[in-house]
């Protein structure tokens, strides 16, 4: 993972002395209230315990940052090298993922203890103003963080949905079940033509976000809003996961496989429909985006519709005539809002509440080249199979994206706050 910049000179280690200890701090309020149990058990190989989240990224910290940049740095522990790293080949060899649950030591609190540790000694280091490559990797890693506050949330609500309690993670607001004035599926124009996407600079992106270019697009039409409940709802009650006129041949033969009949955590009971969510097992708020699911069953229900998924390029277009505002983690709500809460124009709820899914594959921008060392390993090596989300969800930490952010997936995949907005050609 490799940013496209080095912070300015001229007051970067004064804004990452303020920004690293809020973002530090907000991962340990994300655990405060979990017990080692909870923190230890993981549901399956794509996720990971909260326990191995909170310590793989102080580990990017001790790895990336202290032992380079901190003369006489004391290592807290040295098998936390083995046990944290996550897929750097270049740092060596690791706790294989699909048992990092196998962690019962370290316990919770001597990873708090290793945090602390950590902490301590970056707070000396930014007195020591470093030198720019080094607050660099400081700012790095503190976006890294953010990225997994998000996986700490969507992991957590997979190992609880699992538990035949279904407990919840906290005590959230009152949600309703009833319509909240859905305004309608409008479709809002877009001209097309030669456009810029990409990152080309002004503040921190990831490198998969550049280099900034120039994209021929032709007119288009994005949805007023995501897709909701009720959408799907029609969408199962008109058979769509029977019909495989509607299916990739790949997600097909997921659905027959897995024996899909709704969005990931979705539950029929007594005539009504639940859904589990980080408060618990709900009622499903019909005029909420849909969320949850696979790209396999996002393409479906756009050709069900007889539109499509939008480019990543036709989302971003799009998406810098707009604010970056919406609801996201801080809200504590941990559940896409019903549509009308959402007064932006033209397009609702474009950015938080639910990742969208587009048509493009997750790939290298002309010219991408990733960065040499271990730091260069995390998105240009996973450039194959992938395909790109945009805009953020609920439990995307405030301040984390902007219109060129990429996030990628597998298309099987559906644990993540995943959901679409559909799109139509204009000519």
């Amino acid at each position: 993972m490799q940013s496209q910049r080095a912070p300015r000179e001229s007051g970067a280690v004064f804004e990452l002395q303020s920004a690293l200890p809020l973002c530090r701090s907000e991962t340990l309020r994300l655990a405060a209230g979990l017990s080692d149990a909870d923190a230890t058990v993981q549901s399956m190989e794509d996720a990971s315990p909260s326990k191995w989240h909170l310590a793989h990224t102080t580990w990017f910290f001790e790895q990336f940052v202290l032992q380079p940049y901190l003369p006489g740095y004391a290592v807290f522990h040295p098998q936390f090298q083995f046990l944290f790293n996550s897929y750097y080949e270049a740092v060596g060899q690791r706790q294989p993922r699909p048992q990092r649950g196998l962690l019962s030591r370290p316990t919770l609190e001597e990873v708090l203890a290793y945090r602390a540790h950590v902490d301590r000694a970056l707070e000396t280091l930014l007195r020591l103003a470093p030198l720019p490559e080094c607050a660099a990797l400081i700012e790095l890693g503190l976006h890294h963080e953010q990225q997994h506050q998000e996986l700490f949330l969507t992991d957590l609500l997979h190992l609880f949905a699992h538990n035949p309690l279904r407990p919840a993670y906290r005590s959230g607001p009152e949600l309703s079940s009833q319509a909240a004035g859905d305004p309608g599926q409008g479709w809002v124009d877009y001209p097309g033509g030669i456009v810029e996407v990409g990152h080309a600079g002004g503040g921190f992106a990831f490198d998969c976000e550049g280099p900034a270019h120039a994209v021929l697009l032709k007119p288009y039409a994005l949805a007023l809003r995501p897709v909701s409940n009720r959408d799907w709802r029609a969408f199962i009650d008109a058979g769509g996961y029977q019909d495989p006129q509607l299916w990739l041949s790949e997600g097909w033969a997921k659905v027959q496989a897995a024996r899909w009949t709704a969005p990931l955590y979705w539950r029929e009971f007594e005539g009504g429909w639940l859904q589990m969510t980080l408060h618990g097992e709900k009622p499903l708020e019909w005029d909420a985006p849909v969320v949850h699911l696979s790209f396999f069953e996002a393409d479906a229900f756009a050709r069900w519709s007889r539109a499509r998924l939008p480019t990543e390029f036709e989302w971003e277009a799009a998406a810098r005539a707009q604010p970056v505002r919406g609801h996201f983690a801080a809200s504590a709500r941990f559940r896409p809002r019903p549509s009308a809460e959402d007064h932006q124009a033209p397009l609702r709820q474009l950015y938080g509440d639910v990742w969208e899914w587009t048509a493009s594959p997750f790939m290298g921008y002309p010219g991408f080249r990733p960065a040499p060392g271990a730091v260069g390993e995390y998105n240009g090596k996973f450039m194959c199979g992938q395909f790109v989300l945009r805009g953020g969800s609920c439990a995307t930490p405030a301040g984390h994206v902007r219109p060129s952010y990429r996030n990628f997936f597998h298309p099987a995949q559906r644990w993540q706050f995943s959901g679409l907005r559909l799109a139509q050609d204009r000519q």
